[in-house]
Formats: C-alpha cells, structure tokens, sequence
C-alpha cells in the first residue's frame, strides 16, 4: 500500500462486483479479436493438419464462428493473388501463419512474415499476393462475418522497391 495515499481498502476485493470486468466467452474489440487471432495462430495442432494447396484457386476453410465473427484460413501458393477488394461492412484481422505474403494499397506494399498482423477497417481496398518461392498460410478473422467482399478496379502498387517491411 502507498503510505503517502488516504486511500484504504478494506474486505475482499473479488467482493466488489463493480471493479470487476466480467469473463466474456467471445471476443468485443479489436484488441481481442487480435488476441483471438495470435492464439488460434499459436495453436499449430488446430489449424495445420487442416491446411491444403491448391494450384488453381486459393484454398479456405472456416475454421471457427461465433456471435458477430467468424475466422477463416487460407492457403497460397506462389503466385496466389486476391485481387484488389474489400470487405463490406466488415473489420478484419490478418495474421500470417505461415511464409510471408505481401499487402498491396493504392499507396504502397507491405511484406507480410510470419507472425504479422494487420487489422482493417470496414471499406479498407488492399489485395494480397503471395510474391514468394513459398507457399504461406494466414488466419483472417470478419467481424461482422464476412457477407460480402467486393472487388475494385483500383490498381494496387505492385512494386518491390515500395514494399514496407511488416
């Protein structure tokens, strides 16, 4: 206790129902719809056995849903591209699990390794592309679940010299 304080607090402390931030089963901000990302990424066991590679058409999976969200996971193989879109009126979380991938703006380019995040707003216009000799693996995690992901004509700066590390 701070001698200097008038402050004093007597009895038990967990008593006190107020100062308490209730346990919620799913996540209600960013910060833990970020967290939710990084332990489902840290979970390997979940999530490898079910990734698979295809060379015509990027490969997904839901993996998890919940009131509001849901998280999806994606395989890429070099060369692999989204094309420039967005998400609707959805938020999103991206996660790389695995390899790295590049995110493309109207702006500039981001390298993306493993372990990167990267939290978008509702209306954010990126594409990404796996630019590597390698094949990657991300975690995407909507809120609200993903209903829509229009496309855009918008050109996407694809320059390597541009690419801001992640």
């Amino acid at each position: 206790m701070n001698s200097h304080s008038d402050l004093q607090i007597a009895g038990d402390l967990l008593e006190v129902p107020h100062l308490l931030q209730p346990v919620r089963e799913h996540p209600a901000t960013v910060a833990e719809f970020a967290g939710l990302a990084r332990t489902l990424a840290a979970d390997r066991a979940r999530w490898a056995p079910l990734v698979a590679y295809d060379a015509v058409s990027r490969w997904y999976h839901r993996l998890v849903t919940g009131p509001g969200y849901e998280v999806w996971l994606l395989s890429w193989v070099p060369g692999q591209l989204s094309g420039p879109h967005d998400h609707g009126r959805s938020s999103g979380v991206l996660t790389v699990l695995e390899g790295e991938l590049t995110e493309r703006t109207e702006k500039a380019s981001r390298a993306l390794g493993s372990g990167a995040q990267r939290v978008f707003a509702p209306g954010y216009v990126h594409e990404v592309v796996n630019d590597s000799l390698e094949p990657a693996v991300s975690l995407h995690v909507y809120f609200p679940g993903l209903t829509e992901m229009p496309m855009h004509a918008a050109r996407c700066a694809p320059a390597a010299q541009d690419v801001v590390p992640a």
